[in-house]
């Protein structure tokens, strides 16, 4: 099983930045993919980014160009760098993970962002 905690979130400007962190421990040696989903209040969750562990990357059409998802695997880190964000991108953000051949998904207990002056 892989356990997954985030960190960053926060309550920000509209055009404001953010970094979240989400760090993985347990079975990580097969996962093939993490990444972030959110939701906000009263909406379905939904995909925000992810990366495979060949590195490529995935991201929703309401993010791009504005968020950057990396990982560093010597720190079993994911991170999500959030520019200019808008009140639309306030939401719970979780981390996730799928590993091994059946794609067994793992999730963060997610971190509040809220972005509003």
């Amino acid at each position: 099983q892989v356990q997954l905690v985030e960190s960053g979130g926060g309550l920000v400007q509209p055009g404001g930045s953010l970094r979240l962190s989400c760090l993985a421990s347990g079975s990580i040696f097969n996962i093939n993919a993490m990444g972030w989903y959110r939701q906000a209040p009263g909406k379905q969750r939904e995909l925000v980014a992810t990366i495979t562990s060949g590195g490529a990357t995935n991201y929703s059409d309401s993010v791009k160009g504005r968020f950057a998802i990396s990982r560093d695997n010597a720190k079993n880190t994911v991170y999500l760098q959030m520019n200019s964000l808008k009140p639309e991108d306030t939401a719970v953000y979780y981390c996730n993970s799928v590993r091994g051949r059946y794609n067994v998904a793992s999730w963060g207990q997610g971190t509040q962002v809220t972005v509003s002056s």
